[in-house]
């Protein structure tokens, strides 16, 4: 999805909407210039809401394939640090 979208094209369309989500929409849009504006940014809002919600699922898909490998990894780098808790310093 493109970033930017000030002066793409606009195409019309019709949707049907509930009355009461209409009067929401009226009572929230008096910031935006007319209820297409309204709807366009709640649209895309939503729309880049549920991308980075499957973004979001395949990285924890992708780190917990690889979970015992980099907690292992973890625990290697782990047993090269320093004991500091018992006066242990870096240079001994």
């Amino acid at each position: 999805m493109r970033k930017s979208h000030v002066g793409d094209p606009k195409v019309k369309t019709s949707i049907t909407l509930s009355e009461d989500l209409l009067k929401t929409i009226d009572q929230l849009s008096t910031h935006y210039k007319n209820r297409s504006d309204f709807i366009e940014a709640a649209v895309r809002a939503f729309v880049a809401q549920i991308m980075r919600d499957a973004q979001n699922t395949r990285d924890l898909e992708l780190i917990n394939r690889h979970a015992d490998r980099l907690n292992q990894e973890a625990e290697d780098v782990l047993t090269y640090q320093a004991d500091l808790r018992n006066g242990a310093s870096c240079t001994e």
